[in-house]
């Protein structure tokens, strides 16, 4: 899915490399050319072994960190920095519990300098689409962890950027929890079509709710496959069945395995 004004992310060659402890220990190299694309309205997943550098180029594309070598830009030609378009939600949702449901999902609004009563306005009308009417005044401990994560993807979206980054966003949910979030990302997603990167360790996820799975290989990380996921939507629960889903997952598991394998040897030691 293209768009005529070319403004798309691109990550070109990304190296990056750590240091040790010790004073005699090599830096430990995480990156080594990674590159890939996204469109607007273009949902991406990202799979990798544990530890492979997934979080670290997210770290990136936020302007959290600098790669050694290689760039990332947004837009066509040379493009600009990606950070200003940018809205991250990382693994964990972060919700303050001393602050209302409704006040959580505007702090990214107030760090831009949104005067706090318009901020609260752009929020109080994604709430119906979130699923939260009702609780803009509840505190997160009242609730469900579905829910929350709801909360975490409104104070995300409500910046109103181009590209989403979710960082693994329904981990930690329980499965029936994460299937209902997937099924509901997916839905909401169709609506709005914004541009996602989105890291997953869950093969069955990506492929649900994809159009691309770029899966990276055991550390240093480079770009291992990418796998387009020509399934059409909108994508029943039911399709996780269906011939070609089960030949899509299992392509990327043996690539994951291949390279989880590649992990434990002496590229990892």
């Amino acid at each position: 899915m293209t768009d005529p004004r070319g403004d798309r992310i691109v990550v070109d060659s990304l190296t990056k490399s750590f240091p040790q402890p010790g004073r005699r220990r090599p830096a430990r190299q995480v990156l080594a050319g990674v590159s890939f694309t996204a469109q607007p309205g273009e949902f991406v997943s990202v799979i990798g072994p544990s530890g492979c550098g997934k979080s670290t180029v997210f770290a990136m594309l936020a302007g959290l960190d600098t790669p050694d070598s290689g760039g990332i830009r947004f837009g066509p030609g040379e493009g600009e920095p990606t950070a200003p378009h940018c809205a991250y939600m990382p693994q964990k949702d972060l919700l303050f519990p001393w602050r209302t449901v409704l006040d959580n999902t505007i702090l990214g609004l107030l760090v831009r300098g949104v005067p706090k009563e318009e901020a609260r306005r752009r929020a109080r009308e994604l709430f119906p689409v979130f699923g939260l009417s009702g609780f803009e005044d509840a505190r997160p401990s009242q609730l469900s962890g579905g829910m929350r994560q709801r909360a975490a993807m409104l104070r995300t979206v409500v910046q109103d950027r181009e590209l989403l980054l979710l960082d693994e966003p329904f981990g930690a949910l329980d499965s029936l929890t994460r299937t209902e979030m997937q099924s509901w990302l997916q839905d909401v997603w169709q609506r709005y079509r914004w541009m996602v990167l989105m890291i997953t360790h869950d093969i069955r996820e990506a492929v649900y709710l994809s159009d691309r799975v770029v899966v990276l290989s055991a550390r240093p990380a480079t770009v291992r496959r990418e796998v387009r996921v020509d399934l059409p939507r909108p994508r029943e629960l039911s399709m996780i069945a269906a011939p070609e889903f089960v030949a899509l997952e299992q392509e990327l598991l043996d690539v994951l395995h291949d390279e989880a394998r590649q992990a434990l040897g002496p590229r990892d030691s």
